[in-house]
């Protein structure tokens, strides 16, 4: 993809992208705000590689000269919102060269100098770190002549603040560069990818419901809805529960509609109620144990309606209990689905290595809890505590989420713009994890647990038999207690119970 080509001229790059991909551009005559005369708009749909789905839009005026370029997003709403915080060390341009998303709903801000970028400016931008800090103090210093007419005092301050951001977009001191964007769309690149990288850091959050209003949906009010004639509508007696979660409670069928995760218990019910064993069968081996389902209500991720998670306890075998939950939306069919281990905290970390040798291996079970990390040494690969959550999978259903998750976050590593040492070292990568995904050479799986809630199957009942699977415990740093939370927890009380201190 010719990026720097889009930072530059998003019209050059419409025309690129046409003549390489074939894809139909676009041109429609607008109106010109600067001089009230017709120009020239074009349009352009396309995607940038392993990342989104994007609007190119370039505006051009024959008669005053006029431009304006925009990138908006044409693919979906992520299901969480992103947050990217990039420490940027002084005298390092590379650093202020690294490419960055930012959609139309996206907030940049540089906590030092206070300053904050507000979604309705530079909406659409695909520019450089440079580049987002040297338009905002060009925008800040075309309004100060004005501002020294009406309020000195005002255009002193922020001709004293232009200085300082000026030298942070040159470079002149440190600072920390960071997008926090509800939709989940915005990007900044990583230049060591797949590895990862010291400066740049990502988190993932759930929206709240009024980013989700932000964003133009709907979100149903927790209390009672009204109907037109301004009578109360009663809840369903499934979700009149005042506390925080409850157990399903299976209503005969026709009377009310039932919550999510009680058919198969309704089934099972009317199996045991007629004696049929066929019936009851199907039932219990679809459904295991439905009387421990519980639900309480949530909201979804995706589109922000109310929706239901279904949550039970079960106990792993030569692991530990677990709490499984699921939620699904049956408006926009969105689901989720998450592994959280129960129980004390062990007092212990845990490291497990997988020697994968064959395609066997790569059918083992695999459990890598939201606090685990993962490491391949043979590909240089290492994902931090948090990346891709908590999973319950194989060791091929990890490697192939793990080759998923890569090309789809890092969308700046290939492309016509993108350097050969980068674009080689990225297709190289991708061969080398091919070849593991078919078990074509020897590799292994290293899974780094602080809280010791991971866990790979092994190969027999007898542990002690498996030499390809290993296991050792850890004492935690205190680093690693912080990051846990467990430094500031009191585990003296008599009950066992965790208190704060």
């Amino acid at each position: 993809m010719a990026t720097q080509e889009v930072i530059e001229d998003v019209g050059a790059a419409a025309e690129a992208f046409t003549a390489d991909d074939g894809a139909p551009l676009h041109q429609i005559e607008s109106l010109c705000m600067r001089c009230g005369e017709n120009g020239m708009t074009r349009l352009l749909l396309t995607r940038i590689p392993h990342f989104r789905e994007v609007v190119l839009m370039a505006f051009e005026c024959p008669h005053c000269n006029e431009r304006n370029n925009e990138v908006q997003f044409a693919g979906q709403l992520q299901p969480q919102g992103c947050a990217f915080t990039l420490k940027v060390p002084a005298g390092d341009s590379k650093v202020l060269n690294r490419q960055v998303v930012k959609s139309d709903v996206a907030t940049i801000k540089v906590p030092e100098l206070e300053f904050e970028i507000p979604p309705e400016a530079q909406r659409g931008t695909l520019s450089t770190i440079e580049g987002v800090l040297t338009r905002a103090a060009t925008e800040l210093q075309a309004l100060q002549e004005e501002r020294r007419k009406v309020d000195v005092q005002t255009a002193e301050a922020i001709d004293v603040f232009l200085t300082k951001l000026n030298a942070c977009a040159k470079g002149e001191q440190a600072f920390t560069f960071v997008i926090d964007d509800p939709s989940g769309n915005s990007y900044i690149e990583n230049p060591y990818a797949p590895s990862s990288d010291p400066l740049l850091s990502t988190m993932f959050y759930d929206r709240t419901q009024e980013q989700q209003e932000a964003l133009g949906f709907l979100t149903q009010s927790t209390s009672s809805a009204e109907d037109n004639d301004g009578n109360s509508m009663a809840a369903p007696e499934s979700t009149a529960v005042p506390s925080d979660h409850k157990r399903v409670k299976y209503a005969p069928a026709g009377t009310t509609k039932l919550p999510h995760g009680s058919v198969g218990a309704l089934m099972a019910h009317q199996a045991i109620a007629h004696g049929s064993s066929a019936q009851m069968a199907e039932a219990i081996f679809k459904y295991s144990a439905p009387e421990e389902v519980m639900t309480f209500p949530s909201t979804c991720g995706a589109c922000g309606v109310k929706a239901e998670t279904r949550m039970f306890v079960t106990n792993i075998p030569y692991f530990k209990e677990v709490i499984v939950m699921a939620s699904t939306c049956d408006v926009c069919g969105y689901k989720n689905s998450e592994l959280k281990p129960g129980g004390r905290i062990p007092e212990k970390g845990k490291k497990i290595s997988l020697v994968i040798k064959s395609t066997r291996d790569l059918s083992r079970d695999v459990i890598k809890s939201d606090t685990a990390s993962v490491e391949i040494p043979e590909l240089e690969l290492e994902l931090s505590a948090g990346t891709l959550g908590g999973l319950v999978t194989t060791v091929e259903g990890l490697l192939s989420n793990i080759s998923e998750s890569l090309k789809r976050v890092h969308g700046f590593s290939v492309g016509d713009s993108a350097e050969a040492w980068k674009k080689s070292k990225w297709q190289e990568f991708d061969l080398h994890l091919q070849k593991l995904l078919r078990a074509e050479e020897q590799f292994t799986l290293v899974l780094d647990d602080a809280l010791a809630n991971s866990f790979i199957a092994p190969a027999t009942d007898d542990f002690e038999s498996d030499t390809q699977l290993t296991s050792e415990e850890y004492e935690r740093t205190f680093e690693q207690n912080e990051d846990l939370g467990l430094n500031d927890m009191d585990t003296s009380a008599a009950d066992g119970a965790y208190t704060d201190s």
